[in-house]
């Protein structure tokens, strides 16, 4: 029997290591539906060694386009649909937080309408074999003090800003999918990823950046805000699992029990640099480091307790922070023509535009 998944933001930076990692471990005669938007972080170079592969199917589209959504699930008549479409910056949520409304709760609303007149419609059989897979974000638990225990699957959700705000939101509506309508759900809750394709908004590919750039390291407040760094390819096996082996309506915590301050995380770049691609002057990438106003509402701490997926489906991330940085930092060094590529004129813009006033 084929394969068939739907995979939502497939062209980002999570859903684009799905994609690559899946197929890779799949049959041949698998195959991926990927919908994308393709808006700024979306993009098509991360997916080029698939250009060729006839399992990979590509649509640009919206969650949110019901119609769309309806021809794809009645034409390629997917087992499992796996939702990585969001917008994810917490800072760009901050500046404007009306995109993250429209995609995260009402695109998933509309792609959830979508997946149940399907679902409604499949044999009695098919529809215990689907699987609907929300992927989430630890944020929607808020912010730990110190001395406070990681988060499980049990914490209250205290989301602090509009992203995670709205990611609560569409994790609520996958549970009362599955509570009211019977949809077989599956959610996720992940910590910080890095890795290969990650856009160059985000803390460690920022860095990486700037630093080969000769341009200051903006660090927030004190740098001291903690959280876990989870190696992306270890994200994918783990949904991966969940998809295979999660019991229907559980919520599954991932992480990479790496808990680090962004300083150190800084610092560890910049050491990793200064060996890997050393500046021409023979100072230290350190000395690029600047210290800019904390952004608003900043959670202090995030820590993911990933017992239960251990425990149930037997998943532990293969990668320690040490070696999945390092793996990290030589993927940029060596693809320096996709990180030009994604530095677009609008990109630039977001950088002044949410630095510039604070150093």
């Amino acid at each position: 029997m084929t394969q068939t998944i739907l995979v939502t933001g497939g062209a980002g930076f999570i859903g684009a290591n799905f994609v690559l990692t899946w197929l890779q471990q799949a049959d041949v005669d698998a195959k991926i539906i990927n919908l994308d938007k393709l808006t700024y972080a979306g993009n098509m170079e991360n997916l080029v060694a698939l250009k060729d592969d006839a399992r990979h199917v590509f649509v640009q589209g919206d969650i949110g386009d019901k119609n769309l959504v309806t021809e794809l699930l009645t034409k390629y008549q997917p087992t499992a649909i796996i939702n990585f479409a969001a917008e994810s910056h917490v800072d760009r949520s901050i500046h404007g937080p009306e995109d993250f409304i429209e995609t995260n709760i009402v695109g998933t609303f509309h792609l959830l309408e979508s997946v149940r007149s399907y679902w409604n419609l499949l044999t009695e059989i098919a529809q215990q074999q689907f699987r609907f897979l929300h992927v989430s974000t630890d944020e929607v638990y808020g912010s730990l003090a110190v001395e406070e225990p990681a988060f499980t699957e049990t914490h209250t959700y205290e989301p602090n800003s509009p992203y995670s705000a709205s990611k609560a939101s569409s994790d609520h509506l996958v549970r009362a999918y599955h509570h009211t309508y019977g949809i077989p759900v599956l959610t996720t809750n992940c910590s910080n990823n890095y890795g290969a394709y990650q856009f160059p908004e985000k803390l460690i590919p920022l860095v990486i950046a700037n630093a080969l750039a000769d341009k200051d390291l903006p660090i927030y407040g004190d740098g001291q805000q903690i959280r876990d760094w989870l190696y992306v390819v270890d994200h994918c096996t783990a949904i991966n699992q969940v998809l295979a082996a999660g019991t229907v309506g559980a919520t599954y915590n991932i992480g990479g029990w790496n808990e680090m301050a962004n300083i150190d995380i800084v610092h560890t770049i910049c050491d990793l640099l200064d060996t890997k691609r050393p500046r021409t002057d023979g100072k230290s990438y350190r000395e690029q480091i600047t210290y800019v106003t904390d952004r608003l509402g900043h959670d202090r701490r995030y820590a993911i307790d990933a017992s239960k997926i251990e425990r149930e489906l037997g998943w532990k991330p293969a990668e320690t922070f040490n070696t999945g940085i390092q793996k990290t930092v030589q993927w940029y060094l060596d693809n320096s023509a996709w990180v030009a590529n994604v530095q677009s004129g609008a990109y630039r813009e977001w950088l002044d535009k949410n630095y510039s006033a604070r150093t």
